[in-house]
């Protein structure tokens, strides 16, 4: 299969010292979505802007579509659609007057125009609300219309930057929806998110990204499956920094030393614990904790997760939420006081 995308030591340096995106190498095969996986600050959008021409690298370069981005920046303008991650919308244009606009921007003649304006709008169902100012719209109709403005010129690949940020439940998955409609439709898709279940519902493929570079690579279920077992998550309770790295290391200790253990993680709440059957695991774990006259805040028992592949590479965890972990994780188990 072809590639859509490839890109050969592609790296951004800003004031000749912050390595925003550093030696990336990777190939976006065509009809395939494609997620890279990282916090802010990861060098996603810096990516990105890259493959769509806005910002030039520092060194090394990609193709797209077969064409240069320094060299054919044109050519790879014609055949990409690029999304934002802040919907950026004219609000004093009706949706169909703004989606009318760009389909001028690429050039298209007008009946073509009036087809794929009504296309689009059907399509991000948006056609009830077409003639109403975009003023009037609420955070998720903004984000489709900006997307649609993506697909007026019919590209090859979209890239869309954080599609559903900041969107409740339901509309994010209305936006999955339409990304995968058009996937089916032969559309290769390239985003960015933070969103761990954004990826692994939507993704063919994922590279988490990490201080500027790409640290794991594979389909969701490849990087989950580099991760055997069980995860028992531990919470330990607030102390002081010092006195909390001191308990989060006597503990690894102890635990290192068991051998239904494989691997132990810090994190930020406590600790990970990696085991191959936690529901045995896990009370043999509290029980040897306190023997160890450790108290845990609040113990639970999952399947591995990309939070987990995250934390594997990273020495970190993606949170969706300050505070709240991501994913799909079983009940949490508190401790009696």
């Amino acid at each position: 299969m072809k590639n859509i995308v490839e890109t050969f030591n592609l790296t951004k340096i800003y004031n000749k010292q912050v390595r925003a995106v550093d030696d990336v190498s990777v190939q976006i095969e065509e009809g395939e979505i494609f997620g890279l996986l990282g916090p802010n600050g990861a060098g996603k959008t810096t990516t990105i802007h890259m493959l769509t021409t806005l910002t030039r690298p520092t060194s090394g370069t990609a193709r797209v579509g077969g064409y240069d981005v320094l060299k054919e920046a044109r050519k790879v303008r014609e055949i990409t659609g690029y999304s934002a991650q802040e919907a950026g919308v004219d609000e004093y244009s009706s949706g169909r007057e703004y989606l009318t606009l760009f389909g001028h921007y690429y050039h298209l003649d007008d009946q073509t125009i009036r087809r794929r304006v009504n296309e689009l709008l059907e399509l991000l169902e948006l056609t009830d609300a077409a003639d109403r100012l975009v003023a009037t719209y609420s955070g998720g109709m903004r984000k489709r219309l900006e997307i649609g403005t993506a697909l007026m010129h019919r590209p090859q690949l979209l890239v869309v930057d954080e599609p559903t940020l900041g969107l409740d439940i339901q509309t994010r998955v209305r936006i999955w929806d339409y990304i995968r409609t058009l996937n089916k439709d032969g559309m290769s898709i390239l985003l960015t998110t933070h969103y761990l279940e954004e990826t692994d519902k939507l993704c063919d493929r994922v590279a988490i990204m990490d201080h500027g570079r790409i640290v794991a690579l594979g389909t969701p279920n490849e990087l989950k499956g580099e991760i055997h077992g069980d995860v028992v998550m531990l919470t330990l309770p607030l102390e002081e920094p010092d006195q909390r790295a001191k308990t989060v290391e006597k503990a690894t200790r102890i635990l290192v030393a068991q051998t239904f253990v494989k691997e132990v993680q810090p994190t930020d709440e406590g600790l990970n614990a990696y085991v191959d059957q936690g529901s045995s695991a896990v009370p043999q774990i509290l029980h040897l904790l306190e023997q160890g006259g450790l108290t845990i805040g609040e113990i639970s028992l999952a399947r591995p997760s990309l939070d987990d592949v995250f934390l594997k590479y990273t020495g970190r965890t993606i949170r969706e939420e300050k505070g709240k972990a991501v994913g799909a994780r079983a009940a949490w188990i508190r401790r009696p006081r």
